[in-house]
């Protein structure tokens, strides 16, 4: 006796801002189905996750749970209310040493890399690569999680940018530590390519003087900024991840 044929029917809905894959196996004889349904967060497959793939954002070193936590805690801040600008994201990944070129400018609605650049760390969070992080006066260790950004003003650094942590705990005293991004003359390829890292920050995101006043005019007033590493701490005591419905890891 033959083994009945099973045919595979997949359905895709939206329900609850969950979208379900659900697939049935239909046995022809009995008409009987029997389903599997795999949940998905709904942004995990919105156009602007997908832009991932679609600009090779891997290929040029940026890990794609950085950029899926970037995306789903950037929505979740323009839930809120507190974007004024939701066109494009900044994102930096501390999982990368300084000597690569880290700090990533997205712009979602049009589908491109605006900037990939240098940025630096704090001088107590590492050497080459950031591990350690704070948001205690005095640390100068960089601070992770998410910003909105300010309005721009000169100061000792020139031409800066205002940084607001939108995280309690992690980065809510950026303001008063005077955590802000300015150009630095320590922050170039000869150094890195010298010493195998750039200079470090008092845990100011600082970039390459040749490009500062074009990313600041860019991502000032309002725009999303994530500052990303693997961090046990941060992980766990992030309330932005916390409120995130899925595993963001999973593409």
């Amino acid at each position: 006796m033959k083994k009945p044929v099973i045919k595979k029917i997949t359905q895709f809905t939206f329900a609850a801002g969950v979208f379900a894959v659900t697939t049935f196996g239909v046995l022809p004889s009995t008409g009987h189905r029997a389903s599997n349904v795999i949940a998905i967060n709904k942004s995990s497959v919105s156009s602007k996750a997908m832009l991932y793939d679609t600009l090779a954002l891997e290929s040029m070193g940026l890990s794609r749970t950085a950029f899926n936590y970037a995306i789903q805690g950037m929505e979740k801040l323009e839930s809120e209310g507190k974007l004024a600008n939701t066109d494009l994201i900044t994102i930096v990944d501390f999982s990368l040493p300084s000597s690569k070129k880290r700090l990533f400018v997205i712009d979602l609605k049009n589908g491109k890399v605006l900037f990939n650049t240098l940025v630096s760390h704090g001088r107590n969070s590492g050497t080459d690569v950031a591990t350690a992080f704070s948001n205690s006066p005095e640390s100068f260790k960089s601070s992770l999680g998410f910003y909105v950004t300010g309005d721009t003003y000169r100061g000792e650094h020139g031409y800066s940018l205002r940084l607001a942590g939108q995280e309690q705990g992690i980065n809510d005293n950026a303001m008063s530590r005077g955590i802000v991004m300015h150009s630095a003359a320590y922050v170039n390829e000869k150094l890195a390519a010298l010493q195998g890292y750039i200079g470090r920050s008092l845990g100011c995101p600082a970039i390459p003087e040749k490009v500062h006043r074009a990313i600041i005019e860019m991502i000032k007033d309002g725009s999303c900024l994530f500052l990303y590493s693997p961090d046990k701490y941060y992980m766990a005591h992030s309330r932005i991840l916390e409120s995130l419905p899925v595993d963001t890891t999973i593409a």
